[in-house]
């Protein structure tokens, strides 16, 4: 099953905050002069955190919040102006400054390398990531987290994506193809491994461990963070952000309860998710956090995703970084 063709996700993504921009507007403040921040979010998962946490009153700026499936399509909206900022980890993020998306990544955590799976299903005879030559593997999108799981899982045992089929498919449609033994193998995040893990009782093959580096990035267009109305309100947003994420690890039975409301699963699961998702902490936007970004750029490279000549300290804005 292939995933939509660029052109067309980039269509389907503008008339979806067209329409949402009829509703709500946008620009950089309303109508009594109050700042407006477009918030890109995916599966709505920060929103929600945030609202969870109590967050979001007393804001001294208005949100404009747009939801997206996955990190593609937020970068996608980035790329085209349509929102101010928004999150996703570290792989489709260079992929979309490899793009030529005219970004900076204004903030950052970390969580160690947490929160991405290679899953195969309960009653799978594949026991190990070798297994899997010749098998049908979905990395969820091309250049996204989970794909980069793939390819250094695969390495990791002594195979390349050569030896496997990759199916890049988006989201629903690799969990669709995974919960009807159309793929063998589906590498992916979020919520969608809980989901995954909790509807399907699927099994974790890899969990990213020493492969993945865990970040989580606050993107921003060169337009607002040279706003400084806007540019304040970044600053502000990503403080909450920070909050949010020392709230889930502070408050276990709380986090429990939300994650598992919001992503549809037994509190059981949210359980066994919390550590991934309550181990992040704010890094500095520095020259340690390009090297990171670099080596990431660099593995895409080298697997002929884009050609090279970035320097992905070009792409940093630490005008929001409080360090």
């Amino acid at each position: 099953m292939p995933s939509k063709p660029p052109f067309l996700r980039i269509a389907l993504v503008l008339a979806t905050l067209l329409g949402l921009t009829a509703l709500a507007g946008c620009g950089s403040a309303g109508s009594d002069g109050e700042v407006v921040l477009r918030v890109g979010d995916q599966t709505g998962a920060t929103q929600s955190r945030l609202k969870a946490a109590g967050l979001l009153g007393n804001l001294p700026y208005k949100i404009e919040w747009s939801q997206f499936a996955a990190a593609a399509d937020l970068h996608e909206a980035l790329r085209a102006e349509a929102i101010d900022i928004g999150g996703a980890n570290d792989s489709p993020t260079v992929t979309a400054i490899a793009g030529g998306s005219k970004i900076k990544v204004a903030a950052a955590w970390s969580n160690g390398g947490k929160g991405s799976y290679l899953l195969v299903p309960k009653d799978s005879p594949v026991r190990t990531v070798a297994d899997l030559r010749g098998k049908r593997v979905s990395p969820t999108t091309r250049g996204s987290v989970a794909h980069y799981l793939v390819i250094g899982a695969l390495k990791q045992a002594g195979l390349t994506d050569k030896d496997v089929t990759l199916n890049f498919l988006a989201p629903s449609e690799a969990n669709a193809a995974f919960s009807t033994g159309n793929i063998d193998a589906w590498a992916t995040w979020s919520v969608y491994a809980a989901r995954a893990r909790g509807e399907l009782g699927a099994r974790v093959l890899s969990d990213g461990a020493g492969i993945n580096s865990g970040l989580n990035v606050l993107s921003a267009t060169d337009e607002a963070l040279d706003d400084p109305g806007k540019r304040s309100a970044i600053q502000d947003f990503a403080n909450r952000v920070d909050q949010s994420y020392t709230w889930s690890k502070n408050n276990p039975d709380a986090f429990d309860k939300w994650y598992a409301g919001f992503a549809h699963q037994p509190v059981a699961i949210a359980t066994q998710l919390r550590p991934e998702e309550t181990n992040y902490r704010r890094i500095p936007v520095d020259a340690a956090l390009a090297t990171q970004l670099q080596k990431t750029y660099d593995t895409w490279v080298q697997q002929g995703l884009f050609p090279g000549g970035k320097h992905l300290s070009d792409y940093l804005d630490s005008r929001v970084d409080p360090r």
